[in-house]
């Protein structure tokens, strides 16, 4: 029997295909972090490190693919990350993982898997990583984006440990240098307040039903609280009417914020009460906050308490006290650009090594290791062949000395030492050279 033809789709090749000139790019909304970054990159890393050591939080590393139920509970069905934004694989097995999105029902689950309450609480922990959302990607906002983040977990639920999140947060981007920076505020209560709000929020809602977006009218049905984290321009200007959660406060979750409010006084901290601030997560309780900084839209960082997130994941019975944050890096790095601050270079290296030859090349290998013990950073390029060539390389570099060791050098074991500013130079044993240098520099 004669097999029916394939039909193939005809795919229009482009002159830059024909030339071999394919332009490869990473996927939509990730991006490379190239070398000319590095520098503020390093600051950050720097900065989160000195900040978290300081405050006594610990380092903890969870991996980029959780199960979809981890954030499928906690962070919950109806919102935004969940329903529109999670990279999603299935494995072989049939297991369905996710991209993390976030990474506190990350640090939830480890806690519990690990029994983390073991250790003296409350247990204060902090992350700098990856994270990923399938969103429109914008400036300051990618798919692949970064997120450090400083938790409290366990104990009790002093609002003295939401003072300490929301000043290590503070703090963090304080250090790296971005001026004018504001707290914005707000108590979203506990189980025994909040439905009270929510149908207060009902009602006022309900009246302008039809002007709400299309989310909104599905949100007023399953989520309430979500009304208010829109940023449709029409809900926005209804939201500016809309009942205030801190009127509705059990005496509980008033106390706990007007402590919260009382221990940023007394630390000095510049904060602004922001009554429909709910940061969008299911998980959330009493205290949330942002950070923003003079003139930027988006928020540098923000968080909150979490005392039913253990329950939601079902490790638990009964709440478990729990307050975090996540500053965006990517945000702050482009405000510290904006606003003038320099990154952290390496320190640039002051000597260069030149070889002249194969056994100039052999030697020059082993005399690199001799100055690495010796703590001395020294550049080179090996590859090159060409005196000038090489030359002009360490006159870019701006080095102090030049070493130079061709083929004579070697078979008398000496070298020569040239100060690159005056081109004075000096022949000395090969034995003495890492000696001599730590004497000229």
């Amino acid at each position: 029997m004669a097999k029916t033809p394939v039909k193939t789709k005809k795919v229009k090749i482009s002159e830059k295909t024909k030339k071999g000139a394919i332009l490869l790019q990473a996927p939509k909304g990730m991006h490379d972090i190239l070398p000319e970054d590095q520098p503020w990159w390093n600051r950050v890393r720097k900065v989160a490190d000195t900040i978290a050591d300081f405050y006594n939080f610990q380092r903890i590393d969870t991996p980029i693919l959780e199960n979809m139920e981890i954030f499928e509970r906690g962070v919950g069905n109806t919102t935004d990350i969940v329903e529109k934004e999670m990279f999603v694989a299935r494995t072989k097995g049939g297991d369905q993982l996710v991209l993390r999105p976030e990474n506190t029902a990350g640090i939830m689950r480890a806690y519990l898997e690990h029994g983390l309450s073991r250790l003296p609480q409350p247990l204060k922990l902090y992350y700098l990583g990856p994270f990923f959302r399938h969103e429109r990607p914008q400036a300051g906002r990618y798919r692949q984006f970064h997120q450090g983040g400083f938790e409290i977990i366990g104990g009790d639920d002093d609002p003295l440990y939401d003072a300490q999140i929301i000043l290590a947060t503070y703090r963090f981007i304080e250090e790296l240098k971005v001026k004018n920076l504001v707290i914005q505020i707000n108590s979203i209560g506990c189980r025994v307040c909040r439905p009270t709000y929510k149908r207060k929020l009902l009602e006022y809602y309900k009246k302008f039903e039809n002007k709400l977006c299309k989310d909104c009218r599905r949100r007023i049905e399953i989520n309430p609280l979500r009304l208010l984290d829109c940023k449709n321009e029409s809900c926005e200007a209804l939201k500016a009417d809309a009942p205030v959660m801190v009127n509705h406060l059990c005496s509980a979750c008033r106390n706990h914020f007007k402590l919260d409010l009382e221990y940023l006084d007394e630390l000095g901290l510049p904060y602004a009460l922001s009554h429909y601030l709910v940061r969008g997560l299911d998980y959330y309780n009493r205290t949330v906050f942002e950070i923003y900084a003079e003139g930027i839209p988006s928020a540098l960082g923000g968080g909150g308490r979490y005392d039913y997130l253990a329950e939601i994941l079902g490790g638990r019975k009964s709440p478990l006290p729990a307050v975090g944050s996540a500053p965006g890096i990517e945000r702050i790095i482009e405000v510290m650009k904006a606003q003038g601050v320099p990154g952290i270079s390496k320190p640039r290296a002051k000597i260069f090594l030149i070889q002249i030859g194969d056994p100039a090349k052999k030697k020059a290998l082993g005399l690199l290791e001799k100055f690495r013990e010796a703590d001395i950073k020294v550049i080179e390029s090996l590859g090159k062949e060409s005196l000038s060539t090489q030359l002009k390389i360490a006159n870019k570099e701006e080095v102090q000395l030049a070493l130079l060791l061709g083929q004579r050098e070697v078979f008398e074991d000496n070298i020569i030492i040239r100060d690159m500013k005056s081109g004075n130079q000096e022949t000395v044993p090969l034995s003495k050279v890492v000696d001599e240098v730590k004497r000229r520099l």
